[in-house]
């Protein structure tokens, strides 16, 4: 099956889910045009509360539509754009990418892969049960971060469902994703 994006979605409120849009404009070096996490300098509450002037590493989130098949089958109705994420996937393991993995999106964006989102309370705000529903454990009982990924966008450009996505691996070795 080949990489597809399946839904775009943005906010220009700090809101925990966003609404799904018929495409989105990523914007180099500042993310999705519109969108409350657009600029250079992080923009999520709990970060700009430690430090306003770290680097924003989260411009934008992805998640895999194959978690929402997941989180179905354990009772969790969950749709694009319900958990935050700018961009919903399908085709792509995107938790397996290593740190620094490039996807171009579309004819011309590129976004580079930053790290993993670290589920927080809100997840259970918005359903009861679903924060422990998208953490997992791997065999030697290191704990799975399973809600999407975070990237920064190199090259700007539309985006939209049906959008075929390319990835190219950053030369070895490969480094793991870890929380941004």
């Amino acid at each position: 099956m080949n990489a597809i994006v399946t839904a775009v979605s943005g906010s220009s409120r700090h809101s925990f889910s966003k609404p799904n849009q018929n495409s989105i404009h990523l914007l180099a070096g500042l993310g999705i045009e519109g969108d409350a996490h657009l600029g250079t300098t992080v923009k999520h509450r709990s970060r700009v509360a430690k430090d306003p002037t770290q680097p924003n590493l989260r411009q934008v989130h992805l998640i895999h539509a194959e978690l929402f098949d997941e989180l179905a089958s354990k009772g969790f109705a969950v749709e694009a754009g319900e958990m935050g994420e700018n961009v919903t996937t399908r085709g792509i393991d995107l938790l397996s990418l290593p740190a620094g993995a490039r996807l171009m999106l579309g004819e011309s964006a590129v976004i580079e892969v930053t790290g993993l989102r670290n589920p927080c309370v809100q997840i259970d705000r918005f359903q009861k049960g679903l924060m422990k529903a998208v953490l997992g454990k791997d065999e030697q009982g290191n704990v799975v971060r399973k809600s999407g990924i975070m990237a920064i966008v190199l090259e700007g450009g539309e985006v939209r469902p049906g959008d075929a996505i390319r990835v190219e691996l950053p030369d070895g070795p490969h480094q793991p994703l870890e929380v941004v």
